[in-house]
């Protein structure tokens, strides 16, 4: 493996190859993979203050077992739930995922929601994980003040530097552009990253992960917004399928351009969740995400599946009450089993399709 403090790669020698944090590596040694989560995240973007008086006890409140029955429904309310900066905890929590038999995750955490490349060198050193990182912007709400000025091509280059030097000086490169970040309905300075992102997949080859707006059509212009600034498809993962009330049929339209789909808020089952960007955050149990993975795989798209938690709260954590990044292994799995699905159907959701992808 090579050092996370290499000169610049170029595309022929990634090639082949998957950058994690650490370095370049085989696809054969990726192994089971999450592909969407985070292991240090801040999303105090989303924060609000509540008008009313009385809920404003609830402002600066730790998420504890007192609170944890009401947070959901005053999610942006509290400013402890979205944070999950403390390494040493963190890193705790990722260690479960190894030891119930993970490889591999996508830390899809970008510009905005407090990246931190050396931390995830150090967490992927005491966890023996390896860990591809994020590049590119998240949503609107955390946009640095310049990014309407920036030129398209300096946001650009900007990605291209962080995938093939590495993030600002610390040489941690980027293996993935993503999540980026949009909202419902869009705007130009979103477009304008979209574009950038795309143009950035088609000098690298780095894969493209997308958190979409929370509407059926935003699924498509994201879409093709990339492919018309050039990106491949195939080189897509479309997130979040399973966290907006997006239509069968809406999906099915994605699959058919060879983009990947991706089911990643396993364990969260919230009812009383606020909404996002506008738009209500609809959480299906994980028995419907199971069942809308089944109709993809009789619609013959088993190929471009893949799975995770998006571990992003501190109520997902498995130290307080959440399913933790062990909750697909531990189980989700064993219930796919239970309901037919082939040990053939589980290697390429956790294997083979992020390997493809990657």
């Amino acid at each position: 493996m090579t050092t996370n403090k290499e000169l610049t790669v170029s595309k022929s020698e990634r090639t082949g190859k998957i950058q994690t944090v650490l370095g370049l590596i085989n696809p054969d040694d990726l192994g089971v993979t999450l592909a969407h989560e985070h292991s240090l995240i801040d999303l105090s973007c989303y924060f609000e203050m509540p008008e009313e008086a009385t809920e404003r006890w609830y402002v600066d409140q730790p998420v504890t077992m007192e609170i944890l029955g009401s947070v959901m429904k005053r999610l942006f309310n509290n400013r402890d739930v979205g944070d999950l900066c403390d390494e040493k905890h963190q890193t705790e929590e990722v260690y479960k995922y190894f030891l119930s038999g993970g490889n591999s995750l996508v830390d899809t955490t970008s510009i905005g929601i407090a990246r931190d490349p050396l931390a995830l060198t150090r967490i992927s050193r005491a966890t023996g994980l390896n860990i591809i990182m994020g590049a590119s912007y998240y949503v609107p709400l955390s946009y640095p003040d310049d990014i309407h000025e920036k030129p398209e091509q300096d946001i650009t280059d900007s990605i291209i530097k962080d995938v093939t030097v590495g993030v600002k000086d610390t040489g941690v490169k980027s293996g993935i552009i993503g999540e980026i970040g949009n909202f419902w309905p869009t705007n130009e300075t979103s477009r304008k990253i979209l574009r950038a992102s795309a143009h950035a997949s088609v000098e690298t080859g780095a894969a493209i992960s997308i958190h979409p707006g929370g509407h059926p059509d935003a699924l498509l212009q994201h879409l093709n917004d990339l492919i018309e600034a050039g990106a491949d498809p195939t080189r897509i993962i479309m997130g979040h399928l399973d966290v907006f009330p997006y239509a069968p049929e809406v999906v099915k339209e994605i699959a058919e351009t060879g983009a990947t789909l991706e089911f990643d808020r396993f364990g969260s089952e919230n009812t009383n969740t606020p909404e996002e960007g506008g738009h209500d955050i609809a959480f299906p149990s994980d028995v419907q995400r199971i069942e809308r993975i089944e109709q993809l795989i009789e619609w013959g798209y088993e190929n471009q599946i893949v799975v995770a938690q998006d571990v992003c709260l501190k109520t997902d954590l498995v130290s307080h009450g959440g399913g933790g990044y062990i909750h697909i292994l531990d189980n989700i799995i064993p219930r796919m089993r239970k309901r037919g699905f082939s040990s053939e159907n589980i290697d390429k959701i956790l294997i083979k399709n992020p390997k493809r992808i990657l």
